[in-house]
């Protein structure tokens, strides 16, 4: 019995130091053939997400790249991180790691873009480069604005929801315009919001509303309503309040309406298309603008609706080859306005004559047509594109361009405008317009005014080379880059404003991430010379006010032919802007 003791202790001991062994032997592979330091078995992004405004970080938000391949939520701090698995040999063109290899490339170059509830999102907020890995980056999200209020009507009575438009002051080629930024209706209290806004300039109106049951009311029966009014309580949009709203900010505007009786208004067409598509435009005392309405009846040629007592211009247009436009004053003074003719008169056509005064010979390697809105521009002046740009707020539906010109008819013609007052924008693939003018009007200061049927001075246009050449160096601009990034919406611009009196060309030149740009030709003129760390969409370069503000971060340069001059500017940051 002793002896088989002391056989089954050895016996079990050798089991527990086999099972010891083969634990062993499967726990240590794990770490000794795969030691995975940070940042040595993967390639990493990673980065912080703040408030543009507070520079606070945001926790909870989406940071993920365009091509939604990769997504990541932020910590409590508004960290975040993307890790790529490196593959095992760099030169292997399949398997897993090349297919992460290639999302990580891929990721390089759509960037990255974040968002949260709160915050204006869409925004390409990084793009990345080469050797981003490893780098900390910073994105950026704006907290939205808010538009709230609350609609209250004289009477006092619920009402059917009563519509809302909010318009955003937007530059657009260098001069400010009402831009429609939403449209709502009200709750059953009256409340409504407007969300999601970028900081900016707005104004606020509501929409007509008809105080009647169409199913119960008497048509021979007094018709009532409510008039648009523009926030606070003014009559038309021009007179309307500009609210400013910040970053963030939220504003509370309340607008009492007020019931007025409303009239019949029937106006008979003269020259009405066979097309039933007529746009009708209602202005009150004269101020072109949104909120009121009246429709047309293609049946029996008729602009019909009601309005309450007031002074109104009428406008109508039909659309297409055959377009034409009218014109009509008309007031409502308590009694249905009848009898009343608007006759509808094609639209013109403006010819352009172009005048080369080139000293140097064409360079055939370049393109030899420009593409513009307007079609390809073929034939004599190929270089040369222009379209009228309406001046008033809200005249974009007359907007006109050039003719496609074909071998039968390479004459420059622009068709189907619209009588009102126009900005001649030009688009040149070579040279610069020396002089653009139509009767005696210079039309690089002033706009083109044309009447009914399109009558207006035939556009000319002189063209030259020989400008000046300039070129140059900013500095601040790798430290720029090093602190946000090169990125697509960030990257340095050099702007050349010409000076109200100047006969030179507004020019939009890119910098390269050494700080310098060029050689950029410009037009002999007068410029402000400014360098921005990242594009200006909303500089109002057209408008000689605004532009007062940045005289002293501008450098002042005038250019004549055939100069050659290299430029020193320091670079102006966007939180520096006036």
């Amino acid at each position: 019995m002793a002896r088989l003791f002391h056989l089954r202790c050895p016996l079990r001991t050798i089991v527990l130091a086999m099972l010891l062994f083969v634990f062993g032997v499967i726990a240590r592979p794990a770490s000794a053939q795969n030691p995975q330091p940070e940042n040595k078995s993967a390639d990493s992004i990673r980065g912080t997400v703040v408030n543009s405004v507070t520079h606070e970080p945001i926790g909870r938000a989406l940071v993920y790249s365009p091509d939604n391949r990769f997504a990541a939520m932020t910590d409590s701090e508004g960290h975040f991180e993307f890790s790529f698995a490196k593959s095992d040999n760099d030169h292997t063109n399949d398997g897993a790691g090349s297919a992460n290899k290639l999302s990580y490339q891929r990721a390089n170059i759509f960037g990255l873009m974040a968002r949260k509830p709160g915050f204006i999102e869409g925004r390409i907020a990084q793009t990345l480069q080469s050797g981003s890995a490893g780098k900390d980056f910073v994105l950026s999200l704006t907290p939205e604005s808010l538009v709230i209020g609350r609609v209250l009507l004289s009477n006092a009575e619920a009402s059917d929801p009563i519509q809302l438009e909010l318009y955003r002051r937007q530059v657009l080629e260098g001069r400010a315009h009402w831009v429609l930024a939403g449209s709502t209706s009200t709750k059953s209290n009256g409340e409504f919001r407007f969300a999601e806004l970028p900081a900016g300039s707005y104004k606020l109106l509501t929409r007509e509303l008809m105080d009647r049951d169409p199913l119960a009311s008497n048509p021979k029966e007094q018709v009532y309503g409510y008039p648009p009014v523009y926030f606070p309580n003014a009559t038309d949009f021009a007179a309307g309040q500009t609210i400013q709203l910040a970053a963030g900010q939220i504003f509370q505007a309340d607008i009492s309406l007020v019931r007025h009786a409303y009239y019949p208004v029937k106006v008979a067409v003269v020259n009405a298309p066979s097309t039933p598509g007529i746009s009708i435009v209602v202005s009150v005392q004269g101020h072109r603008g949104p909120g009121y309405a009246l429709g047309y009846n293609h049946r029996e040629q008729m602009i019909e609706g009601s309005l309450p007592n007031g002074n109104y211009t009428l406008e109508a247009s039909s659309f297409g080859p055959n377009g034409a436009s009218g014109m009509l004053n008309i007031s409502v003074k308590s009694a249905a306005v009848e009898g009343a003719r608007m006759t509808l008169v094609p639209n013109g056509s403006i010819s352009v004559s172009v005048k080369d005064e080139f000293t140097a010979t064409e360079d055939t390697t370049r393109p030899p047509m420009i593409v513009g809105r307007g079609g390809n521009v073929q034939g004599p002046a190929r270089y040369l594109n222009l379209h009228l740009e309406a001046v008033d707020d809200f005249g974009h539906e007359r907007t006109a361009y050039m003719r496609p010109r074909s071998a039968e008819d390479d004459s420059l013609v622009i068709e189907g405008v619209q009588p009102g007052r126009y900005w001649v924008r030009t688009n040149a693939s070579r040279g610069f317009v020396a002089s653009i003018t139509a009767g005696t009007t210079d039309l690089r200061h002033q706009p083109l005014t044309v009447g009914l049927g399109g009558s207006s001075s035939p556009i000319e246009v002189t063209m030259r080379d020989g400008g000046a050449d300039v070129d140059g160096t900013i500095d601040g601009v790798a430290t720029s880059l090093n602190e946000g990034g090169a990125s697509a919406d960030n990257s340095p611009h050099v702007y050349f404003v010409p000076l109200a009196d100047s006969s030179g060309e507004f020019r939009d030149v890119w910098v390269n991430g050494e700080g310098k740009f060029g050689p950029q030709q410009l037009a002999p003129g007068s410029y402000l010379a400014l360098a921005f760390d990242r594009p200006q969409p909303e500089l109002e370069y057209g408008n000689a006010e605004p532009m007062r503000a940045y005289e002293d971060k501008a450098q002042l340069i005038r250019v004549t032919a055939g100069q050659k001059d290299h430029l020193h500017l320091q670079l102006i940051s966007t939180n520096e802007k006036p």
